[in-house]
């Protein structure tokens, strides 16, 4: 399971799904988003560095997100 940790009002994490979307468009893959707002354990965690992409619960990468670093980060 891929988590994209994001905010509102946040240009990075708009590429990082612009991102997600052209990956899914060549690997199937399915991911979901969390606002990091909705829980104050995960805006204290991440506020610093979204967006934030876990896999399986383990961070693989995270802050500005392209194409490339996201197919490495994911193996693909």
């Amino acid at each position: 399971m891929i988590t994209l940790f994001t905010r509102a009002n946040c240009p990075l994490c708009d590429e990082a799904k612009l991102m997600l979307k052209l990956v899914q468009e060549d690997f199937d893959i399915d991911w979901t988003e969390v606002d990091i707002e909705s829980d104050d354990a995960l805006h204290e965690k991440y506020m610093l560095m979204i967006p934030v992409i876990e896999r399986n619960g383990e961070m693989i990468i995270y802050g500005n997100i392209g194409y490339i670093e996201l197919l490495e980060a994911l193996e693909l």
